[in-house]
């Protein structure tokens, strides 16, 4: 990750630095090969009610940047809380980038395949029809990469069979698209 820090109208202190370069380390260690470029810039504001200092961090990512802007009375709070909220927006970006490239599913070899007979997404469950005519009862927490209000009847599925208490029930169940 390539590092570049600024000091406008304030002298660059060690201690700030120090926190800088520990949570750049943090940054590496959490989202490796992932955060590009970090630029930090700290800033001493001018007018009191603004408070003494600006941080402003911009990280590069793979198709993106995250900006965050804080102002704070002491410089080490307002990079706390930067970094902070910049790791949550790294958060949000790499869940985003993993929802995105998430492909259907195509059946594998030992899966069995079905089409939903009934959904009843207010009681959080429903029936399969089995490719052998068996009704195969599945509950929302068996649904893999959609919810209940996703699926209609009539939707083809493949799905993971076991026994349940009252007969023959799905262990997951995904669509196919």
């Amino acid at each position: 990750m390539e590092l570049k820090i600024e000091a406008r109208n304030v002298e660059m202190r060690k201690g700030w630095q120090t926190k800088i370069q520990e949570e750049q380390e943090k940054l590496i260690r959490y989202y490796p090969n992932f955060v590009l470029h970090l630029r930090v810039s700290i800033e001493a504001t001018t007018s009191y009610k603004e408070g003494g200092f600006e941080i402003k961090l911009v990280a590069s990512v793979p198709n993106d940047t995250a900006v965050v802007t804080r102002r704070g009375e002491t410089v080490r709070a307002a990079l706390t809380e930067s970094f902070d909220v910049l790791t949550l927006q790294l958060k949000e970006m790499q869940r985003k980038k993993r929802k995105s490239q998430k492909q259907p599913v195509e059946a594998g070899p030992n899966d069995k395949l079905g089409v939903i007979r009934k959904v009843s997404p207010h009681e959080s469950y429903g029936f399969i029809t089995s490719a052998d005519k068996r009704d195969i009862y599945f509950h929302e927490n068996a649904l893999k990469n959609l919810n209940m209000d996703e699926l209609a009847e009539g939707d083809s599925v493949s799905f993971g069979e076991t026994t349940g208490d009252k007969g023959p029930q799905a262990s997951w169940v995904r669509p196919l698209r």
